[in-house]
C-alpha cells in the first residue's frame, strides 16, 4: 500500500506541475510594405519570389551546376556545419535524458578469509549482491522542460544555420564560375587585341621603311602591343587563381576547372521577381536561425527562475543479499528502500537572482539581434535590386560605348592610311576600344553577380 501511496503523490506532482518563465512570443516586426529598389514598372508584388526557386533553375548553366552538386557533397563548410547538427541532436539527447529517472544495477561479491591466530579461530565469510537504484528529480517547475525546449531550439538555429551555410555556398559558387568566366572574356579580348595590333604594327612598320611614315608611330604603335602584352600574364595569374578559389569552394586541391557556356550565354531575367517582405523572415535561413536562438535564451530565463523552487527528489533501491551465492534469489535475502528528499535555496548570496538577471539580459540581446538581422536582411534585398536594375542600365550604356568605340576605330585607321591624321589618333581610339571591351565584359559579370546576390538576399539556394 506504501508503493501505491508514493505512486499516486508522483503522478499529482507531474500532473500538476508548472513550467517558470515566459513562453515565447515572436517579437513585433516593422516590415516594409514593398522593397525597395524595384523597378517602377514592376507592378504591385505577387507572394511569388526567386527565393522559391531551386537553385539549378536560376544557374542553367550544366557546367555551373556540377561544379554546385559537388560543392555541396565535398566543401568543408558544408561538412563541418553538418557536424555541428549531429553535436546539437546529441546535445538535446542530454538535456531531454534530465527529465527521466536514472536507474542502475549492480551486482557484487566478496569473500574474507582471517587465519588464526593465538586468540581467534580462523574465519571466512562471503557477500553477494545484486540490486538496482533509482534517482529521480522531479521536473515540478519545469526547469528541465525549459532546458529541453532551450536545446532543441539551438538544435533548430544549428540545423537553419546549416542551410545557411548551403545557400552561401551556393552563391560563392556561382560567383566565382561567372568571375572566372568574365576572365576568360577579358584573355580572349586580349589576346585579340593583341593579335590585331601586332598586324598593325607591320603595316606602321612597311610604311616607316617606305618613308611614309615616322619612327615615332611606329614606336606608338609599339606601345599598343606592349600594352596587350603585358595585361596575357596578369590575366593568367587572376585566373589560375580563380580557379583555385573555386577547388577550395568544392574540397579539393588546386587544379583546373571545366568552364560550360560563356558568360553572355548565362541567361538573365528581364525582371525579377521579389516577392512579398513578410515572407522573407520565413524564407531566410539566417533569420530563422536567429529566432531560433532567441527562443533558447527565452527558455533559459525559466532554467534560471526555476532555481529559486525547492528541488524534489526521489530515491529507491532494491535487491537481494546472501552469504551463499546459492540462496541468492531464495529465503529472505531481499531487500529495499524508498525515499525522498526536499532542498530549497535558503541563502545564495544573490547567485540565483543575478543569474536570472543575466539569463533576461542575453535574451534582451537576442531580441535586438533578431530586430538587427531582419534589417540587414531588408537592406540586402534592397540594395541588390538596386545593383541588379543599374547594372543592367549600365551594361546596356556600355555596349553602346564599345560599339562607338570600335566604329572610332575603324575611323581612325581608314583616316590614318588616308594620310589625314597621324598614328596618334589611332592610338587613343585603339585604347579607348580596348577599355570599352574590357569594361563591357565587366559590366556583363557585375550584372550576374548582382542577379546571385539578389537571390541569396532573398533566402534561395539552400532547398534541395
Amino acid at each position: 500500500m506504501i508503493s501505491k501511496h508514493w505512486l499516486i503523490a508522483v503522478a499529482l506532482l507531474l500532473l500538476t506541475g508548472c513550467a517558470v518563465g515566459p513562453n515565447y512570443k515572436r517579437p513585433p516586426v516593422t516590415v516594409p510594405g514593398e522593397y525597395r529598389g524595384l523597378a517602377p514598372d514592376n507592378g504591385p508584388q505577387a507572394a511569388a519570389s526567386l527565393g522559391d526557386e531551386k537553385w539549378w533553375t536560376v544557374f542553367q548553366d550544366e557546367q555551373l551546376q556540377a561544379l554546385i552538386r559537388e560543392a555541396l557533397v565535398q566543401n568543408y563548410d558544408v561538412r563541418i556545419a553538418a557536424t555541428r547538427v549531429l553535436q546539437a541532436q546529441a546535445a538535446l539527447g542530454i538535456t531531454r535524458a534530465d527529465q527521466f529517472p536514472t536507474i542502475t544495477g549492480g551486482a557484487s561479491a566478496s569473500s574474507v578469509g582471517i587465519p588464526r591466530t593465538k586468540n581467534l579461530p580462523s574465519f571466512e565469510t562471503s557477500s553477494n549482491q545484486v540490486n538496482l537504484s533509482l534517482f529521480w528529480e522531479l521536473d515540478f517547475w519545469g526547469k528541465y522542460r525549459r532546458a529541453t525546449e532551450a536545446a532543441r531550439a539551438n538544435l533548430l538555429a544549428t540545423e537553419w544555420g546549416q542551410k545557411a551555410v548551403v545557400s552561401s555556398l551556393v552563391s560563392n559558387v556561382a560567383s566565382a564560375y561567372f568571375q572566372l568566366l568574365e576572365l576568360d572574356d577579358e584573355m580572349e579580348i586580349s589576346r585579340r587585341a593583341l593579335a590585331s595590333r601586332k598586324d598593325s604594327l607591320r603595316l606602321v612598320e612597311i610604311r616607316a621603311n617606305g618613308g611614309a611614315t615616322s619612327l615615332l608611330d611606329v614606336r606608338q604603335s609599339e606601345q599598343l602591343v606592349y600594352t596587350a602584352a603585358a595585361s596575357i600574364p596578369d590575366l593568367e595569374r587572376r585566373i589560375e587563381q580563380q580557379e583555385n578559389l573555386i577547388s577550395i569552394l568544392l574540397g579539393k586541391n588546386p587544379g583546373s576547372v571545366t568552364r560550360g557556356k560563356p558568360l553572355v550565354e548565362n541567361p538573365l531575367l528581364p525582371a525579377v521577381p521579389a516577392g512579398l517582405p513578410s515572407s522573407l523572415l520565413d524564407r531566410r535561413p539566417d533569420i530563422q536561425s536567429v529566432e531560433q536562438q532567441l527562443i533558447a535564451a527565452n527558455a533559459r530565463i525559466g532554467v534560471a527562475k526555476a532555481a529559486y523552487f525547492p528541488q524534489i527528489t526521489l530515491t529507491a533501491e532494491g535487491g537481494y543479499q546472501s552469504s551463499a551465492l546459492t540462496n541468492l534469489f531464495t529465503g529472505p535475502a531481499g531487500f529495499w528502500s524508498f525515499g525522498g528528499q526536499l532542498l530549497q535555496p535558503i541563502f545564495t548570496g544573490g547567485r540565483i537572482r543575478s543569474n536570472v538577471r543575466l539569463t533576461e539580459a542575453q535574451q534582451q540581446e537576442a531580441v535586438l539581434v533578431y530586430h538587427q538581422s531582419i534589417q540587414q536582411a531588408f537592406r540586402e534585398v534592397s540594395d541588390s535590386l538596386v545593383a541588379y536594375r543599374k547594372n543592367q542600365e549600365f551594361r546596356a550604356q556600355q555596349q553602346l560605348l564599345t560599339a562607338a568605340a570600335q566604329d572610332a576605330t575603324r575611323l581612325s585607321v581608314v583616316r590614318y592610311e588616308g594620310g589625314v591624321t597621324s598614328y596618334l589618333e589611332v592610338l587613343d581610339s585603339d585604347t579607348r576600344q580596348f577599355d570599352a571591351q574590357l569594361g563591357l565584359a565587366r559590366a556583363q559579370l557585375n550584372e550576374r553577380l548582382a542577379l546571385v546576390q539578389l537571390y541569396n538576399a532573398l533566402g534561395g539556394g539552400w532547398r534541395q
